[in-house]
C-alpha cells in the first residue's frame, strides 16, 4: 500500500509540472530554469536610486511609441549623436521617430561609422537620417575625423556643416535661441583653448549674439558617466559659454543617454547660472555601458536608442527623450538664464 501511495504522489507531481509548463508556453513564457535571472535591465537615476523600466520589445515590435507631429509653434530641435552604421538598424529606428517630429534636426557627431568616409555617409547614414538632410544642422565627431580633413562629413553636408571660412564650427539662430555648433576633436583643429582659432571664434560669436537663450552642440562631453568619461579638453568651451550665460549643452561620444544638473565649468551645481548638459549618444549605433557615476548626474540610461527633442520657447525650453522601444523616457522644462 505504501509503495502504491508513493507512486501516486510521484505521478501527481509529474502531471502538475507538465501542466505548469504547458500553461507557461500558452501565455508566451518559458518556465524559469535553475540559475536564470528574469530581472529587467536597470536604468540608474539620481545616484544610487534605481528603477526597472519596461522591458524593451523586439526590434520592429508594434508596441514601439507613436510620435505625433509637433505643432508649428515654437521651434523644435531634435536629434542625437552616434548615428549611422551599416548593419545595425538602430539609425533606421531613430529616423522613424524623427519622421513624426517637425523642426530642425541636429547631430552631435560621429554620424557615419566606422571612419566617416564618403561611402559610409552615403550608405550608412544617408539611407536613414539622410532623408532629413534639408533640415539638418550637423556637428562633427572624432569618428568623422578618421577620414583626413573630415572630408566625408564636409562633402556630405556641404555648407550646412561649416562656417563661411570652411571651418567645422558655426552658429545659427533658431527662434529666440542662438545655437553654437563646435568641433571637439581638438588635436585635429589646432586646439580648443581660448587662444585657438576655434576658441577665438567662439568668444567673438557669443559676444555678438543678441538672444537671451543659448544652446551649444558638440561631440565629446565635459561630463560623462559613460565609458569615455569626462573630457577636460573641452572645458574652455564651457568657460566661454558659462561667461555668456548659456543654457544647454548637447553632446554624444558615449553611447548612452545622460542628463546632468546645471553646473559650472568645474562641475559645481549652480541652479542660477549653471549649464545643463545632455549626453545623447543614442542615434543608432550599439549602446555602451556606464562607468563610475559622476557627480550631479540626474538620470541616465543605456537600454534603448532614441532622440532628444527640445522645444525652444522665448524664455525657456522643454526637453523630452523619446526611445525607440518605449523602455525609457525623460522630460522636463527650465527657464533660460
Amino acid at each position: 500500500m505504501a509503495r502504491q501511495a508513493g507512486l501516486l504522489i510521484v505521478s501527481f507531481i509529474a502531471t502538475l509540472a507538465i501542466l505548469t509548463g504547458l500553461f507557461a508556453i500558452v501565455n508566451g513564457r518559458r518556465p524559469a530554469s535553475a540559475g536564470s535571472s528574469s530581472a529587467p535591465p536597470v536604468a540608474s537615476v539620481a545616484g544610487d536610486v534605481t528603477f526597472a523600466p519596461v522591458l524593451s520589445p523586439s526590434r520592429g515590435a508594434a508596441s514601439a511609441p507613436s510620435i505625433a507631429p509637433t505643432a508649428a509653434t515654437d521651434p523644435v530641435l531634435v536629434g542625437a549623436g552616434e548615428i549611422g552604421e551599416c548593419g545595425p538598424s538602430g539609425d533606421e529606428e531613430t529616423a522613424r521617430l524623427i519622421d513624426g517630429i517637425g523642426g530642425t534636426v541636429f547631430t552631435a557627431g560621429n554620424n557615419a561609422y566606422p571612419n566617416g568616409t564618403a561611402g559610409q555617409y552615403a550608405m550608412c547614414y544617408g539611407t536613414s537620417w539622410g532623408r532629413f538632410e534639408a533640415r539638418t544642422r550637423p556637428a562633427v565627431g572624432n569618428i568623422d575625423w578618421q577620414t583626413d580633413g573630415a572630408l566625408g562629413y564636409l562633402g556630405y553636408f556641404g555648407p550646412a556643416a561649416a562656417n563661411a571660412d570652411g571651418k567645422t564650427w558655426y552658429s545659427y539662430d533658431l527662434g529666440a535661441w542662438h545655437v553654437v555648433v563646435l568641433d571637439s576633436t581638438c588635436a585635429r583643429i589646432g586646439g580648443c583653448d581660448s587662444a585657438s582659432p576655434e576658441g577665438r571664434w567662439l568668444a567673438a560669436d557669443l559676444a555678438a549674439s543678441k538672444t537671451r537663450c543659448t544652446a551649444a552642440i558638440w561631440n565629446q562631453p565635459r561630463f560623462s558617466s559613460g565609458e569615455h568619461g569626462d573630457d577636460l579638453d573641452v572645458e574652455p568651451f564651457w568657460q566661454a559659454l558659462y561667461a555668456a550665460a548659456a543654457d544647454v549643452v548637447l553632446n554624444a561620444h558615449d553611447h548612452d543617454f545622460e542628463r546632468f544638473k546645471p553646473q559650472t565649468p568645474a562641475g559645481a551645481v549652480d541652479a542660477e547660472r549653471g549649464i545643463r548638459e545632455f549626453v545623447v549618444g543614442t542615434g543608432g549605433t550599439p549602446l555602451g555601458a556606464f562607468g563610475p557615476i559622476k557627480p550631479n548626474s540626474e538620470i541616465r540610461a543605456s537600454i534603448s536608442q532614441g532622440v532628444l527633442k527640445l522645444t525652444l520657447h522665448p524664455v525657456g525650453y522643454e526637453w523630452q527623450f523619446i526611445s525607440t522601444t518605449g523602455a525609457f523616457s525623460d522630460s522636463g522644462s527650465a527657464p533660460c538664464h
